[in-house]
């Protein structure tokens, strides 16, 4: 007697992973803390770094759109400061009470059958803050923070003579592309997702990135992720997804969670057939 096919040929999902930032991406913008962030960042650069009070704004925001990161701005011209102090600075003073138990989006992420990790420019300290006070812990297989990417806790640079032009450059002609790089491994740089790929085993043809950054988003999008932006409902340029919040995703993505639920049980469990003697 001739055995049957014990096995339905069934297509591969179309994603293994969902990589997820974190801030103004797992909770909204509207609570403070990425204002709270950037007064935090400009009272750094005054306090710390002697930076003109009048001149840190515009520094800041030219800095950050150039560099994705204030930090990652900082040391590109010339600032050298202890990342531990700074991240304890910037982060250690965020109103974290504002952020509640999200149990909507932990049943979502949880009831999700696909991996799950955390990219995010935050350090570990910072991350860690924000998920448990989300309720979140547990949701995701590992998490990828500034402390994974970065090994060292800052450096000194011998050129002072260069340094000191760096940090005269006027913040009008700063730009990453053409202008000083920065030591310091973050998004949206191609690195930073390359080593994150890596170290968490991602396959970007088959991931599904989530982050409320356009600029991330972008980058994401060149080197082969697929892309959500979440906290705006219109699409750009990059974008394979828009969601006005991270809790529209069962709606706007609901293929999601089909992957699991189509695997038919001859996947799971070879047909049983008789041997007749």
């Amino acid at each position: 007697m001739e055995y049957e096919n014990q096995y339905q040929h069934v297509a591969a999902p179309k994603y293994d992973c969902l990589l997820f930032d974190v801030d103004d991406t797992l909770y909204p913008l509207s609570s403070g803390l990425s204002k709270a962030c950037t007064t935090n960042i400009q009272e750094f650069m005054v306090e710390k770094l002697g930076i003109e009070g009048d001149k840190v704004s515009e520094i800041n925001r030219v800095l950050y759109r150039s560099y994705g990161t204030s930090m990652a701005g900082l040391r590109a011209i010339g600032y050298n400061f202890d990342y531990d102090e700074y991240h304890s600075f910037v982060h250690g003073r965020l109103p974290y009470e504002n952020l509640k138990p999200d149990y909507v989006l932990r049943n979502l992420l949880l009831s999700l059958p696909i991996r799950k990790v955390i990219f995010s420019n935050g350090d570990e300290v910072h991350v860690a803050k924000v998920l448990k006070k989300l309720g979140l812990e547990g949701c995701f297989e590992r998490v990828i923070s500034f402390d994974t990417l970065n090994s060292t806790n800052g450096s000194h640079n011998s050129d002072e003579e260069e340094s000191s032009k760096l940090r005269d450059t006027s913040a009008e002609i700063l730009d990453a592309n053409s202008g000083p790089s920065t030591p310091i491994i973050c998004k949206p740089f191609k690195n930073a997702f390359e080593q994150t790929f890596k170290i968490a085993n991602i396959n970007p043809q088959k991931t599904l990135f989530f982050d409320d950054s356009i600029r991330n988003i972008q980058s994401g999008k060149e080197i082969g992720l697929h892309t959500v932006l979440v906290g705006n409902s219109h699409r750009t340029n990059g974008a394979d997804y828009a969601l006005e919040s991270i809790h529209n995703i069962r709606e706007a993505l609901p293929e999601l969670w089909e992957s699991d639920a189509k695997k038919p049980e001859s996947v799971k469990l070879a047909i049983q057939t008789s041997v007749m003697a």
